[in-house]
Formats: structure tokens, sequence, C-alpha cells
């Protein structure tokens, strides 16, 4: 049977990919333009768009199993309903979502309330599900990396409540593992929540430390500034996404990501090693 990835041409999403197929699974991925995807080979690439419903059928035609990952977009939260809608028609009991960790605490913030209301509907219509709730991604620092080096500043407000970040290439490869055990088991499994978490909690200072340390030269955190951050990446993004990403911002400073009791142990149990470090990614990134 066939296994479908959404967002599969993402930084998640490759990495989903990538580990389904080096676990022998039949992968079909969803692209806009198949030319430019460049997957591994044997995955069967197909053209389609989350708000195209004719391509999604088409897509979901012979599926068993589906990835459901959607960028953070405008209307994200009205694709993953017409996404979940069409594998409801199409007979796919094995779904595994990639959510956001709180996304029922930041209600505030917009693709963390679409995706709750995701969740919402997977539980209300009894679609057997692995939710995965991934905390704040260390892949996003490759976009301040060159404002550290260059500048000696960490620039994202993350405050001092603390976030797990975790690295893509560890949630890629846990929900890989999901996706195979839904693929595999002889009837649909019991909906379950996860959150996907990294092995240290940093405040901005801690962030700003590990750089220092890896740099070998003092970096200082910026601060917790958040209106200066949205007029930033209203440079090189739309403003109601760094309205998002600053309302985002808000909550880290209020709430933080704190896993729960256990979440680490779990993920390092289901994996069968350490959770990548933000100190080892750092290190990678500035090589």
């Amino acid at each position: 049977m066939t296994i479908l990835v959404t967002g599969a041409t993402g930084n998640v999403g490759r990495n989903v990919v990538a580990q389904l197929v080096a676990r022998g699974a039949d992968v079909r991925a969803l692209a806009r333009d198949p030319a430019k995807a460049c997957l591994p080979a044997g995955v069967d690439v197909v053209q389609g768009d989350l708000l195209d419903v004719d391509s999604l059928r088409a897509a979901m035609s012979g599926v068993s199993t589906l990835f459901l990952l959607n960028g953070v977009v405008a209307d994200e939260f009205t694709q993953a309903l017409i996404a979940l809608n069409v594998a409801r028609e199409a007979g796919i009991e094995r779904i595994v979502y990639l959510s956001v960790i709180h996304s029922d605490v930041y209600v505030n913030v917009p693709h963390f309330a679409g995706k709750f209301g995701v969740e919402r509907m997977i539980e209300a219509m009894g679609m057997p599900a692995t939710i995965l709730r991934p905390a704040y991604f260390m892949d996003n620092e490759i976009q301040v990396r060159d404002v550290v080096t260059g500048y000696g500043v960490y620039p994202m407000p993350i405050g001092d409540k603390g976030l797990a970040m975790i690295d893509a290439r560890d949630v890629g490869e846990i929900a890989a593992t999901e996706l195979i055990r839904r693929e595999q088991a002889g009837a649909p499994l019991p909906t379950i929540y996860l959150n996907l978490v990294g092995p240290d909690i940093l405040t901005g200072a801690d962030a700003a430390n590990v750089w220092s340390d890896v740099l070998g030269r003092t970096v200082a955190y910026a601060g917790d500034d958040t209106a200066g951050f949205e007029q930033n990446l209203r440079q090189f993004m739309p403003s109601w996404m760094a309205y998002d990403m600053r309302q985002m911002a808000e909550r880290f400073q209020t709430d933080g990501m704190i896993p729960e009791t256990g979440d680490v142990d779990r993920l390092t149990a289901l994996l069968g090693r350490p959770l990548r470090s933000y100190r080892d990614y750092v290190a990678q990134i500035t090589a």
C-alpha cells in the first residue's frame, strides 16, 4: 500500500520522505511542481495543491496512509480541512498530522489556533491519527545565522521561560516511524498525541551563550522587543505573517515551550538514540 506525504518538498517533508524510503515504504509525494521536487528515486511525485480538490482526489487514490503537513499560509486551516475530508472520502484511516506543541495554549496565534482546530476535527470525526506536536524548530535558526555571526547578537525574542527546540531531522524520523507503525497495523490504531521536543530548554540568554561557545566570541541576547521583531520580519514576509510570528514570540515570553514529564524519554526510546542538541545544530550551521 501507499503512503502519501503532503508538504513533501519542505524541510520536514523531505526528511519524512527520506526516512520512509530508507524503510522501504511505497511513497507518493504531493508537489505543486513535480519537475522541481528533487526527491529520492522511487518516490511517486504527483502534481497537486491542497486547495485543488480534483488533484487531491487523484493523489489519494489507492493511498492507505496520509502524512498531512500544511505550511504557514493564510488559508492553512481551510487546506487542512479539505485534505482531511478528501482523505475520509477516499477511505484513508491511517493519518499522521503535523500540528504544534501547545496549540491549545497559544490560542491567539493564528497558525497555532488553526492547527488546534484541525486536531478538533480529527477528534470529532473519529479519524484514527497520530497527532505530532513539535516545538520550535532549530532549523529556523539558519535565518538568524548571519545576524549572529556578523553582529554578535542573537535576535530572536524568545524570552526567559525557555523553548525545547527540536531538529527537523528528528521530527522527520519520528513521523516516518509513526507512519510505518500505522501502515503496518492490521487495523486502524487509536489516536495518540506526541509532543516533539529537543533535549534542552533554552532561554534567549541560553541560546546566545551557546552561540558564544561555538563561535568562540561573545554573542549577546538582543532582548524581548516583539514590536521591533515584527517590523524586521515585514521586510521579507507578508504583514499578516509577521504579525503571526510576533504573537508567537509573545507567547514564548509568557508561556515558553516546556516539555511534559516523560516527553524526552519517550522520544529517545522511540528513536533508539539521543535527540539532537541545539549546540550540535549551531556547530553544524556555523562550520
